[in-house]
């Protein structure tokens, strides 16, 4: 969930809209990859380093992760899809995490998708602790960046 908020910017639109617009890509994807044949799909939506936005914005993207969670759940339960949520939840709201909890349990019977996002997410600090995921078959960039940004680094 690379670039959302360059994209806006370069339409002359606050950084915000691009994070909203970056919710409405990642329901397309999410709705596609079964299809595709994707069994498995990692979405990278807050690094660790990210906390070190401005916090108007951090306030914001927090909010609309726990937002889509709670809009979203019902459809992930309907499409069969199992949410999981890696990375961090020490430093984040009681909502978000609340929200989180809420959705991992709701969507743990899931077989046809299994969606991981990263919040608050530092693959140092997975490879650190042991707790890797399986190998990355293909990694995109969709804001153009060619650099891992401490993702998935194995």
């Amino acid at each position: 969930m690379d670039g959302n908020g360059r994209w806006a910017t370069r339409r002359g639109l606050p950084r915000a809209a691009g994070h909203r617009a970056g919710v409405a890509a990642v329901r397309r994807m999410v709705r596609a990859a079964p299809d595709l044949g994707i069994t498995a799909l990692t979405l990278y939506a807050f690094s660790s380093d990210n906390w070190s936005r401005p916090p108007a914005e951090v306030t914001a993207l927090m909010r609309l992760f726990a937002r889509y969670l709670h809009r979203e759940v019902a459809e992930l339960v309907a499409q069969s899809v199992r949410l999981s949520i890696i990375g961090r939840r020490d430093r984040l709201p009681a909502a978000l995490v609340n929200a989180i909890v809420d959705a991992d349990q709701a969507t743990s019977g899931g077989t046809r998708l299994d969606l991981r996002i990263a919040v608050d997410y530092s693959a140092r600090a997975a490879i650190r602790s042991g707790t890797l995921l399986p190998d990355v078959d293909l990694l995109i960039r969709t804001g153009g960046e060619q650099r891992l940004s401490d993702f998935l680094l194995w």
